[in-house]
Order: structure tokens, then C-alpha cells, then sequence
């Protein structure tokens, strides 16, 4: 029972802070940000922040008394023309509908944010004087007041102070975010002065990163013909992996919400989820 005079928190007054955190308008044409499953009135309580709206997530969820997931990656992307409960999006929905959990996602607006997650991996691998790769369009009602749009957009373009190899720069990725193996394409001793970073897959800002003046492209789920452009443009880049290019945003997005929840009085518990892995496993 909630004290008198407190005030009763609900979903759509989290959507509120997810909205100062990652603006719906930064977000793509393409993707469907924001409330996936629930009411925006239902009350909330305890939150989880995840990568991912997984069946185990929401599953664990319902068992940890969770009112709401906050999640990177969109449950819903494409139109649905039915709900099978057989199906992977179907079991999700009726075990979040039937413990009463609601899922909200915020992808590429929070890719694209001011201290998001390009901002957040571009410091981790010890990044400094970031610009996004591609700026945001500020949007026409926030004319006159831009917010933080300037730092806004897909991408970082960040220094690396002082210059290193590529191989070092690769050697010291893995160190920093505690992976096994990276893959680097192109010339290992090249110096590099500058990089471009994009979280998740960034094949589709690989013209972005041959426009700049950056030496080395760090990003996950490049290809093999991305691997041969940059070879051929003198250039070289590093895969990281989806998984590791995004998941270290659960723990930056949970501090602050944290601390937002904190400043604002509103007694909700916000905690990280710590059940996910990345699916590929090395063997």
C-alpha cells in the first residue's frame, strides 16, 4: 500500500522519462519504438532494463514481481496479421499479457541519443571529442529549443588520444568489454587517429564511415564484402558482435533511470536484468 499523498506510478509516466532519455523523434522512419505490450495506466512498481524482450526475460520477470521491461530491442517489428500463441511473438505477449507485464522498447532513438548507447560504447573504448557519424535532423517542433540535438545521431566519429595500431586499438576492445575474440579486417598496423562507431549492425553507415576522415569502423554483424570495401579503400574495421556492441547499455540506462526515478520521489525499484548472454557461443 502506497503512502498517503505518493504519488501512483504507472507505465506512461516511465514512457515520460524514457522519452527525456531517447526522444521517440530521434528514432527511424523504419521502427516502432516505444510501448510493445501493456497499458500505458497500469501501475508499476519494479522495472527491469534488458536488451532484449526474451520469453525468459518476461518469464523471470512475472516470477520477480516485475510491472514493466524496458528493453532495447523492439518485440514487435513487423506488422503482425495474427497473435499465434505458437509462434516466438506470441508466447511473449500472452505470458507478458497474463503476468502483467508491459514492454517498452527503445531501439534507434536510443542508439541515436545524446549519452546513449554509441556514446556510451565510444567512451568504454576510451573515445574522447565525439560527434555523431550521422546528425540528427532536429525536428520542427523543437524549433528554438534543440535540447541536446547537436550531440544527437546514428553513429560516433570519436579521437583516439594518443594514436595507436589497429591491433592495439582491437587488443584493447576486447580487454575493455571482456570479450574472447574480435574480428578486424583491413591493415593492422595502421595507425589510428580517429573511429567511427556504430552499436548493432552499422553495414548501413559503412559509406557514412568511408565519407569521414576515420581510420578504423567498429561495429557488429559486418560482413564479408564490407570486410573486402574497406581493404580496398586502405581502410580497416572491427566486428564486436551485436551482443557486445549493445548489452553494456542495460547497465548505463538502469543508473539513469535510477537516479531520475530518485530525484523525481517516485518510489519504484529499477534493477538491470542479469539473465541474458549472447547467443553465439565460441567453441
Amino acid at each position: 500500500m502506497k503512502p498517503k499523498g505518493q504519488k501512483r506510478i504507472c507505465v506512461a509516466d516511465m514512457a515520460g522519462l524514457m522519452e527525456k532519455v531517447a526522444p521517440a523523434y530521434l528514432a527511424e522512419s523504419w521502427d516502432n519504438c516505444g510501448l510493445q505490450v501493456g497499458a500505458l495506466q497500469w501501475p508499476v512498481r519494479k522495472v527491469w532494463v534488458a536488451l532484449d524482450p526474451l520469453l525468459s526475460v518476461v518469464t523471470a520477470a512475472v516470477k520477480q514481481g516485475i510491472d514493466l521491461v524496458i528493453c532495447h530491442h523492439p518485440l514487435i517489428f513487423n506488422p503482425l496479421r495474427k497473435i499465434d500463441l505458437d509462434t516466438p511473438e506470441g508466447k511473449i505477449i500472452a505470458a507478458a499479457l497474463k503476468g502483467q507485464v508491459a514492454i517498452y522498447a527503445a531501439h534507434t532513438n536510443l542508439d541515436s541519443a545524446s549519452d546513449g548507447i554509441n556514446d556510451v560504447l565510444s567512451r568504454k573504448i576510451g573515445l574522447d571529442c565525439l560527434v555523431p557519424l550521422v546528425p540528427a535532423k532536429p525536428p520542427e517542433f523543437h524549433d528554438g529549443e534543440i535540447l541536446e540535438i547537436k550531440m544527437a545521431g546514428m553513429g560516433r566519429v570519436g579521437r583516439l588520444n594518443p594514436s595507436r595500431t589497429v591491433t592495439w586499438l582491437a587488443t584493447e576492445i576486447k580487454k575493455q568489454l571482456g570479450l574472447k575474440q574480435v574480428k578486424v579486417a583491413g591493415n593492422g598496423g595502421r595507425v589510428v587517429a580517429k573511429v567511427a562507431v556504430c552499436s548493432g549492425s552499422g553495414g548501413g553507415l559503412l559509406d557514412k564511415f568511408f565519407a569521414s576522415e576515420a581510420d578504423v569502423f567498429i561495429s557488429g554483424d559486418l560482413r564479408y564484402h564490407d570486410a573486402r570495401a574497406v581493404e580496398e579503400l586502405g581502410r580497416a574495421l572491427i566486428d564486436i558482435g551485436h551482443f557486445a556492441s549493445e548489452h553494456l547499455i542495460v547497465d548505463a540506462l538502469f543508473k539513469k533511470l535510477e537516479q531520475a526515478v530518485g530525484e523525481a520521489g517516485w518510489n519504484v525499484k529499477i534493477a538491470p536484468c542479469r539473465i541474458e548472454h549472447d547467443p553465439f557461443e565460441l567453441i
